[in-house]
Order: structure tokens, then C-alpha cells, then sequence
């Protein structure tokens, strides 16, 4: 058997079969006009006239298309004579009123109906649009723009404007206006249209805890700041781990950058990844301002927590601004690192054999070479006990500092030395300049490391420093403690 597809004949799947004992079936002959249908039915009338151009199959289809083409010329009535149709007879009277009420122009001014709307014979056109006798007005101060030019843009004069400015830098420097502030105005009449509004009011936030006012008092503008009542209440945080530490604290409130500062605070401690366990509590403390007005002010971490059952994690952060450190709750800090380059430039030469660049002999380099410009400050690697300072053979000036531990550096070369022998200095403050003092080929800082007294490489050596908290310090630390611990979790 075969079968007929869009290519021609292809044989059936599968054979005929004959049951046994039954005659096939035989089809009727089809009569002519049913074989003349089927052959026009297989005729494509519309062929794609783009392809197979000059075959037989697009000479039917053109000529189809010139026949249907011909066709419609002969029935169109014609490209000169108009089209008749049924026109409506003119309204007029109360049925004109109606459907000019009805109209889309009273439906676009905002009638639901459009019966008050539309306009009637009473009504007179106006020579020019009135104004407002005031005008609401609200400003969006923006990144790097000033005070007086946004007022000026949102249509204040340039009087007016000067004037609000220097009565609102009395209350708040107008640098310290935050981006995104938003400044409500209320301008007033003005007697024509060629001179600005006079300002009749302004009030915008100035800061978190300050509102300033300004009102119109005959030709003068008069300030008045309104204070904004402030709880400095801290917020804690309480909740389980869970798979995620920082998913668990995000969800149950933390902002992300208290959640990184508490992970690198625990971090010092113990292993994040492999000490925490899912069921453990983490505790968070931040500083946190709510206003009067219901806006809320979340600020750093200052304690951080964890629970385990079995052992106890609690840090508090203490110290003078900016020089803050993680203590735990017993007045022990602890603070790990690596030691830091001494000065901002490009190692030159590292730890170990050299060729001397002068004497031109192998010999031991006992410290690192940093190349920096001339007169570049040197800092303290880590807080210390100034034991040298001054000439020292070769290394030219030079400045020894004790760190404790049997920890020592020094720092050769200098151009100039601005330390005493016996001062204590603390980590970063500067102790010289550089320069190319001694046996030295340029400018440079020579920096060594001494643990009892044997030149080590500073690059492979880390440190942890412990502090201990004592006396009115350690009362005062105490204090802060209880006071955080007193802190109701989630409570206000």
C-alpha cells in the first residue's frame, strides 16, 4: 500500500493483510466530476511569486493575480465618482445642547457625564489664564547643589532665596544638607507675572533631631528651629543560626553591614564555618536613634554575641573614636594582623642574600627595601617604646622601636628623624621621613624585624597584641556591659 504525502508516494508503515476467510475491499470508480475536482483542488492557485519565477506554477499564479486585479477594477465604481451614503440630518435645539454635552472634549476635562461640562453661549473666553493665590511647592535637594539655586529653580526669587539661605546656615552649615532632602514650600501672590512668588513659608529637615521653619513676617523672613525628640535606646537582635548565619541575622532584622561587622568580630575568636553550629544563638546590640516622628536611625555594632550552650562568645566594642577594638566581657582585647608596610612605596629588595649595590659582595639583607619619594612620612609598624633614635653607622639615621614580646623594628635611612628616644608611640603615628642617609644608593626606608634579638622577615610574620582593661577603665567598661546587657531584645 502507499501513501500520499506532500512529496509524492511513500509506502505504508506496514503491509495489507487479509483476514482469513474475507474478501478485500474494493473501492467504487470515482465518477469524472468528482477526478475533476479532486485535480482542481490540487492545483496551487497562489504560489509564492518571489520563487520559481518563469516556472508553469508562477505563470498560474500571475495570472491569478492579474485576474482578481482586473476583477476589482471592473466592479470599483470608480476613482472620480464619490461613494453615496446616508447623511444624518443636522441637530439642532435641545438635541444640539445634548450631544454637545455629550461631546469628548467635556469627558477629557474631567465631567463624568459631560453635562456640566460643555460650554454655552453665556460663556466669554478669558484673556489670560488667572493664578493661584498661592502655590504649594515641594523640592528635592540634590547631590552637589546648593542652597539658594534650587530654590531659585523652584521659583523663589533671588532675593528671598539669599535671604532663606544665610538665616538656614545659622541653624545648620549648608554643606551638611543631606541629597535627597525634601524642602516644602509655600509661595505667594505676586502683583504681575513678570517678577517671582514671594516665599510665604519653607520647612525641611535639617537633621535627624532638628526641623527648621521658615514663615514670612511682613518684608521679612524669621527662622524658627523645631527640635525633634530622639531615643538613643539601643536594638537587639537575638535568633537561631540556622543553615546561614548571615541569612538567619538578615532575616531577623540586622543590616548587612552590621552582620559583616559582627561575622568579622567572632571571626577573630572562633571559626565561623566550622565552630557555628545551627542551633547557637547569635546576639546583636546596635546603636539605634527613633525619632518623635517615627523615623528610625540604625547605627554600628557595639556588642556581639553568640551562644553555643557550652561556651559563651561576648564582645563589647570599646576604645576612643576611631581607634575602637573588640573587648570581651571580662575587659581582655585581642587584636590579630600582619605586619603592614611602614611606608606607601615599591619593594625593592626583600629577606635574605644579596649582592650588596655598593660593596658588590654577597651578603645577608637583614631586612626590606621599600622605595619611596624623598620626604614621604615613615610610620610605626605597631604601637612601641622609641629605644634608638639617631645615627647609626651604615643605616644613617635610624630609629629601634620595643615592642614587647621580644619584638623590635627599625628604620634606616631617614632624612629626618620626629622621635625622642623614650616616648611610647602608637601604630601609624609618624616616627621620620624618607631619605638616603648612610650607605644607601637613593631614597628609601631599610626596615627590619627583630624576634630576641634575630633578624626575621617582617612579610611572614603575624602578631596579636592583648590588651588588658584596669582600674576607672575597667569600671567604666563594666558599666557599659550591664547596660547593654539590660537591653530587651527587640524591645523599644
Amino acid at each position: 500500500m502507499f501513501l500520499r504525502s506532500d512529496h509524492g508516494l511513500d509506502q505504508a508503515g506496514g503491509t495489507a493483510t487479509l483476514s482469513f476467510g474475507r474478501a478485500a475491499f474494493v473501492p467504487a470508480m470515482p465518477s469524472t466530476l468528482d477526478r475533476l475536482r479532486a485535480a482542481i483542488a490540487r492545483i496551487d492557485w497562489a504560489p509564492d511569486l518571489g520563487s520559481q519565477i518563469g516556472s508553469a506554477d508562477w505563470w498560474r499564479g500571475a495570472a491569478t493575480c492579474t485576474a482578481l486585479i482586473a476583477t476589482t477594477c471592473l466592479l470599483s465604481p470608480g476613482f472620480d465618482r464619490p461613494v453615496l451614503g446616508d447623511v444624518p440630518p443636522p441637530l439642532s435645539g435641545s438635541e444640539w445642547d445634548e450631544a454637545r454635552a455629550q461631546s469628548i472634549a467635556p469627558l477629557a476635562w474631567g465631567a463624568a457625564t459631560g453635562r456640566h461640562m460643555a460650554a454655552n453661549d453665556m460663556v466669554a473666553p478669558l484673556a489670560e489664564r488667572p493664578e493661584r493665590p498661592i502655590q504649594d511647592v515641594v523640592l528635592t535637594f540634590g547631590q552637589g547643589d546648593s542652597f539658594a539655586r534650587a530654590l531659585e529653580r523652584a521659583g523663589v526669587s533671588r532675593a528671598d532665596a539669599g535671604d532663606a539661605a544665610q538665616l538656614v546656615s545659622g541653624a545648620i552649615a549648608l554643606g551638611d544638607i543631606r541629597p535627597g532632602t525634601r524642602i516644602d514650600m509655600t509661595l505667594g501672590r505676586r502683583p504681575d507675572r513678570t517678577v517671582a512668588r514671594p516665599l510665604e513659608k519653607l520647612a525641611f529637615r535639617a537633621k535627624f533631631d532638628l526641623k527648621v521653619l521658615l514663615n514670612r513676617n511682613g518684608d521679612t523672613l524669621a527662622l524658627t528651629r523645631q527640635a525633634i525628640a530622639v531615643d538613643h535606646t539601643p536594638l537587639r537582635i537575638q535568633g537561631l543560626v540556622g543553615s546561614s548565619l548571615y541569612r538567619s541575622a538578615r532575616a531577623a532584622g540586622a543590616p548587612a553591614k552590621a552582620v559583616e561587622a559582627y561575622i568579622k568580630a567572632i571571626a577573630s575568636r572562633i571559626s565561623i564555618g566550622r565552630d557555628v553550629g545551627s542551633a547557637d544563638t547569635f546576639d546583636f546590640v546596635l546603636k539605634q536613634a527613633r525619632a518623635a516622628t517615627g523615623e528610625v536611625q540604625l547605627g554600628e555594632l557595639m556588642y556581639a554575641g553568640l551562644d553555643q550552650g557550652r561556651k559563651k562568645i561576648q564582645l563589647v566594642k570599646w576604645g576612643d573614636q576611631g581607634r575602637e577594638q573588640w573587648f570581651e566581657a571580662n575587659g581582655v582585647g585581642e587584636r590579630r594582623g600582619t605586619m603592614g608596610m611602614p611606608v606607601a612605596g615599591r619593594l625593592t629588595s626583600g629577606f635574605g642574600i644579596r649582592i650588596h649595590p655598593i660593596l658588590r659582595t654577597a651578603r645577608m639583607h637583614k631586612g626590606l627595601d621599600i622605595a619611596a619619594a624623598y620626604g614621604s612620612p615613615i610610620y610605626a609598624a605597631m604601637d612601641g617604646v622609641v629605644a634608638l633614635a639617631g645615627r647609626n653607622g651604615g643605616y644613617g639615621n635610624f630609629v629601634k622601636l620595643m615592642h614587647g614580646g621580644g619584638m623590635a623594628t627599625g628604620y634606616g635611612h631617614m632624612s629626618r628623624i620626629a622621635v625622642r628616644p623614650g616616648t611610647r608611640v602608637a601604630r601609624g603615628q609618624v616616627i621620620g621621613y624618607v631619605g638616603s642617609t648612610g650607605m644607601s644608593t637613593g631614597p628609601h626606608l631599610h626596615y627590619e624585624l627583630w624576634k630576641n634579638g634575630v633578624a626575621i622577615n617582617p612579610r611572614s610574620v603575624s602578631f596579636t597584641t592583648m590588651a588588658q582593661l584596669s582600674g576607672a577603665t575597667l569600671k567604666a567598661f563594666k558599666a557599659r556591659v550591664a547596660s547593654l546587657m539590660s537591653v530587651r531584645p527587640g524591645g523599644r
